[in-house]
């Protein structure tokens, strides 16, 4: 058995469950977990961030709920509202940290949103791949390299296929796998103690 997580690196929801992933993991520590990228923000939904008007008023709540952090550069971006959120790019980006330390995935799709929501740094922009994978002690040059990469769309592309294979319809969502059985954990907002308990009564 292993756990999907599935989620997009632009999503606030997915930003504040990064606590509890981290606890989940440090728990069972047996269980490998695959982080497959969504694809919140493509097509007619790549738009300047003004346009999704709910954006601070969820924030908020997500902060409340779960204590997620969002820095006054990720507020900054907020506040101009030109900056456009592209899930592709971000994900080629995830794919290209899978891709150098793959047993470290979940650990740097946190540290990527990190990037964004804290540093508000853009997912689109190879300087912030450099900078997470410097930080995380990776080979930054392969980072880059691998995010620049046509193999990385490729991948991106197949992220959001095998999300949909899931039947995965929001992020972030947290899946149990185990041969052909899947078993939702967790959609949007849990916490460690309700993983768990779903975890033993699968």
């Amino acid at each position: 058995m292993k756990l999907v997580y599935v989620f997009d690196a632009y999503c606030g929801w997915s930003h504040g469950f990064t606590a509890t992933l981290r606890e989940v993991t440090s728990r069972r520590p047996d269980l490998s977990v695959e982080v497959v990228s969504g694809g919140l923000f493509t097509g007619p939904r790549r738009v300047p961030i003004r346009e999704f008007g709910y954006v601070q008023g969820a924030n908020a709540k997500i902060a409340e709920l779960t204590g997620a952090e969002f820095g006054s550069a990720y507020e900054g971006l907020i506040a101009d509202g030109s900056f456009v959120m592209d899930s592709e790019a971000a994900a080629r980006g995830v794919a290209a940290v899978r891709q150098v330390a793959p047993d470290r995935a979940a650990e740097l799709a946190a540290a990527l949103q990190h990037a964004f929501y804290v540093d508000g740094l853009s997912l689109s922009e190879a300087a912030t791949y450099r900078t997470v994978a410097q930080t995380a002690g990776l080979d930054a040059d392969a980072v880059v390299a691998a995010f620049e990469a046509p193999e990385a769309q490729t991948a991106a592309r197949a992220d959001f296929r095998r999300a949909a294979r899931l039947g995965v319809t929001g992020f972030p969502t947290l899946l149990a796998v185990d041969g052909d059985s899947v078993t939702p954990l967790a959609h949007g907002h849990a916490t460690a103690d309700e993983v768990a308990e779903r975890l033993a009564a699968r």
